[in-house]
């Protein structure tokens, strides 16, 4: 009698050939496109809020915005004016989360534009031609 450790070392002996599949893309479902340019947008969405936050972090920190208020008091004459208070971290913030929301929505829609020209580009083409292994 032989124990089911004997059977699997002797089946991990065996050589597997490799077998190749050619297969078409001919549908991508709506709501799947959707569903995924959505997460992409959100997660893109995310990361432009955090880097715009991260950026002004560091340019408050090295003290660019010092500078550059001496700069632009050079220039405009008026001592009042204030890089810090006009583009302060909350104001940062607003702005590229309201651009992140309205790239959501356009990331979204492109999404769903893309996969309804690629099912109708199906018709003309028949499809997309995908090759896969089992290794």
């Amino acid at each position: 009698m032989s124990s089911v450790a004997e059977k699997l070392q002797r089946k991990n002996q065996r050589q597997v050939a490799v077998k190749q599949v050619r297969l078409k893309l001919v549908y991508v479902d709506f709501w799947s496109a959707v569903k995924l340019s959505f997460l992409i947008a959100v997660s893109l969405g995310i990361v432009l809020i955090v880097a715009s936050i991260l950026v002004w972090i560091v340019l408050n920190s090295t003290g660019i915005f010092s500078s550059l208020n001496g700069i632009m008091v050079d220039i405009l004459g008026d001592p009042k004016f204030s890089v810090t208070s006009t583009f302060s971290l909350g104001t940062v913030a607003l702005f590229s989360f309201i651009i992140a929301v309205l790239n959501v929505v356009v990331g979204t829609a492109l999404g769903a534009i893309a996969s309804m020209l690629y099912n109708f580009s199906v018709r003309l083409t028949g499809g997309l031609l995908v090759g896969f292994t089992n290794n």
